[in-house]
């Protein structure tokens, strides 16, 4: 499915060559997934800066919109460096050789590697990530962001049912982690237990941070309940 690799470059971090290009790039949604044409021509519109700013605060800061994939199931427990592991071995096994700095839990990596496998293949590697997809697709509605179309698409090509509308009904009260005072709580938390001598230290400040940061952690997927609470 080369068509992964559209939605590849449009889900990365915007580089001007994508501007450089962007009659193939409308040429080929005319062609594939005419649906995107709206998303697309909203994004080539823009200046490459701008977009660039708006991928930032969308997708780097807090971990609700996180493109790493296995922040949405395994968080930081030990299930997540061996799960990357594996999949390092699949990209090897695939003749995909990272030659960047991302983690391979990336999504926009994924679905570089998918696009390199049949479309069988690529298909069910969709389906066993559409929990997450529309979990962060669900979380850019919320947030009116456009990018949310990519995720409906990648689900629609996935065959699965789940969807960003239908997942945002489902978390439409959970708090979000990337205002200025759930960020200053995460740091200010991390800073006074870097500073902290004393371990067992719980004084009414640092409980009220650590009230504030677990306001705003973000719902995980279970990696085996297909997305369900």
């Amino acid at each position: 499915m080369r068509i992964l690799k559209f939605f590849s470059l449009l889900l990365d971090y915007p580089d001007e060559s994508l501007w450089a290009h962007q009659e193939e790039l409308l040429a080929l949604a005319v062609q594939q997934q005419p649906s995107l044409l709206p998303f697309l021509q909203r994004y080539l519109t823009a200046r490459p800066l701008d977009k660039q700013a708006d991928w930032c605060a969308l997708f780097e800061r807090g971990r609700a919109t996180s493109l790493l994939l296995f922040e949405h199931v395994h968080a930081q427990s030990r299930d997540r460096g061996q799960a990357m592991v594996d999949l390092l071995a699949q990209y090897e096994q695939a003749g995909l050789a990272l030659k960047r700095r991302e983690l391979p839990d990336y999504l926009p990596l994924y679905l570089e590697y998918l696009s390199l496998r049949p479309a069988g293949e690529a298909r069910q590697g969709l389906l066993d990530i559409a929990p997450i997809l529309a979990l962060v697709g669900g979380r850019l509605q919320q947030r009116q962001s456009d990018y949310s179309a990519l995720f409906d698409a990648l689900l629609t090509l996935a065959n699965s049912p789940l969807s960003s509308n239908g997942m945002a009904q489902q978390i439409a009260g959970e708090p979000r982690d990337d205002t200025r005072d759930a960020l200053d709580a995460v740091w200010e938390e991390e800073r006074v237990t870097f500073m902290d001598d004393n371990p067992c230290n719980r004084s009414a400040v640092r409980q009220h941070q650590r009230r504030c940061r677990d306001d705003v952690q973000p719902y995980y997927l279970h990696p085996t309940a297909g997305g369900k609470r």
